[in-house]
């Protein structure tokens, strides 16, 4: 994504969710954003949640580079990229970032790029840890993140419709 600051110059914003449980995991705010700087939110993002199976990314230059190619591939991670001109292969993340415009960066004057790294993440901080998601059974993005956590370490299978698989 992109905005730009009160003085005019741009900024971009790398969005990375989880589609089962609906939590922000970052929302990487700079000035430009390298591949190199995708593979390390990434890396941060493994250490804390481990690697996924897959990540569904569109076909921007910070993605289909050697960098990112060879991350998923040293971590067996696949990726899936979506179709060209088609933003309904990733719905998930075209609603949330539909979301993120709307309700922060459409709201804020940055005056900085520290400032926009400021409000951006206590967006963030807000969506995961105080606003239930109907999707996921009315709680919020952590709770059912840590539910799933819960339920995955005790080898029991989920109950019930809790969103997609």
């Amino acid at each position: 994504m992109s905005d730009q600051l009160y003085d005019g110059r741009r900024i971009r914003i790398l969005t990375i969710v989880d589609n089962h449980t609906r939590e922000s995991l970052s929302t990487h705010v700079a000035q430009r954003i390298r591949r190199i700087e995708v593979v390390k939110q990434l890396e941060k993002i493994s250490e804390k949640h481990g690697f996924p199976e897959t990540i569904r990314v569109d076909n921007g230059p910070e993605f289909i580079s050697k960098d990112v190619d060879l991350w998923a591939y040293w971590n067996k991670v696949k990726l899936d990229f979506s179709r060209p001109g088609k933003p309904t292969d990733n719905a998930f993340i075209e609603a949330f970032n539909a979301r993120f415009r709307k309700e922060c960066l459409n709201e804020h004057w940055f005056l900085s790029l520290e400032d926009a790294q400021e409000k951006v993440e206590s967006w963030r901080k807000d969506y995961n840890e105080e606003r239930p998601h109907s999707s996921i059974g009315n709680v919020t993005p952590l709770e059912f993140a840590s539910r799933c956590l819960s339920v995955a370490s005790a080898g029991l299978q989920p109950s019930g419709d809790t969103g997609p698989p």
